[in-house]
């Protein structure tokens, strides 16, 4: 019986991992779509009904375009780390809270925490192995900038998880029947909601690979399929962290429509942040992680730690 568990468990794994992959897949779709309407233009829309197939033909495109690699390159740790970033990325699917055949962590907030943690290293050793000064600044940028904000992350998260008293997923959704958390803690949602964005690279705080100024920053000397990783690896992290958001302070997982739909729209505040915010200056980023965020998020977390022992 065990064995079958075990093998049920696995199926249920890899089906997990596909369905991430298409999500991905679309979410790029979306990406460019709604980028095409807010430049008042089109976005893809030649392959397929509507350009649906457009994110496919982009995949085979970038796995069967030959390997570069520059001569001065660590060629072992270059090659490698976008295979592990992309795995970590993936990894972090793994707690979400399905009612069957899957794995239920009791502690799978401290797993989040500690995969996302792990992923600034992939960054900054692409960056680094590629020998590159453009894609060692980019690295170099985005580490700095990833650890100044999961400190206040950790500490948002923290007065959210002192109302539950647990780390498993599975309870925000029995403490957000009557009320979510975003209306409970709303500036400290915003807080996250931005840190977020932090800590995926995103626009208004893509350093790592800030166009203008370090050509494309640390991935500048990828093609083909280690590109391909790496841009997947950061949309299902996108993916993750409104998956993460939801649950957290939108009402907890739960298997409906409205779950979702709740899912897709914070992806696509995600990309309407992209088309409307311009670039972050970068010093301004780290005095907003250390004077403002962690004040806030210190602050609130003493609130509710005092709102916990009064209301006990």
């Amino acid at each position: 019986m065990l064995m079958k568990d075990l093998i049920l468990i696995f199926i249920g794994l890899l089906i997990l991992i596909v369905g991430v992959l298409i999500g991905v897949a679309f979410l790029t779709l979306l990406e460019r779509k709604v980028l095409g309407y807010i430049q008042i233009r089109k976005g893809p829309n030649k392959l397929g009904i509507l350009g649906v197939a457009q994110p496919f033909s982009d995949a085979i495109k970038l796995f069967t375009k030959e390997v570069t690699y520059p001569n001065y390159s660590n060629y072992i740790i270059y090659y490698f780390s976008p295979v592990v970033s992309f795995i970590l990325s993936l990894l972090i699917w793994m707690v979400i809270p399905y009612y069957f055949n899957l794995i239920s962590y009791n502690f799978g907030i401290l797993f989040i925490l500690s995969c996302m943690s792990m992923g600034v290293y992939g960054i900054m050793v692409a960056g680094w192995s590629s020998n590159s000064n453009y894609s060692l600044l980019g690295g170099l940028r985005s580490v700095a900038q990833t650890i100044s904000y999961e400190v206040s992350l950790c500490m948002i998260l923290l007065s959210s998880i002192i109302l539950i008293m647990d780390f498993n997923l599975l309870f925000f959704m029995y403490y957000q029947l009557n009320i979510w958390f975003m209306i409970m803690m709303f500036p400290l949602s915003l807080c996250w909601m931005s840190s977020m964005l932090a800590e995926t690279n995103r626009t208004p705080f893509d350093f790592a690979e800030g166009e203008s100024e370090l050509v494309s920053g640390f991935n500048v000397e990828y093609s083909s399929g280690g590109f391909a990783l790496i841009f997947l690896a950061e949309y299902s992290s996108i993916l993750f962290m409104s998956f993460f958001f939801v649950v957290v302070y939108m009402g907890g997982y739960s298997l409906d429509l409205l779950f979702y739909l709740k899912l897709l729209f914070i992806s696509f505040v995600f990309i309407w942040v992209r088309g409307t915010l311009p670039r972050y200056r970068y010093d301004k980023l780290m005095y907003l992680a250390w004077k403002s965020y962690l004040p806030i998020s210190l602050n609130f977390l003493l609130f509710f730690l005092g709102l916990k022992i009064f209301l006990l």
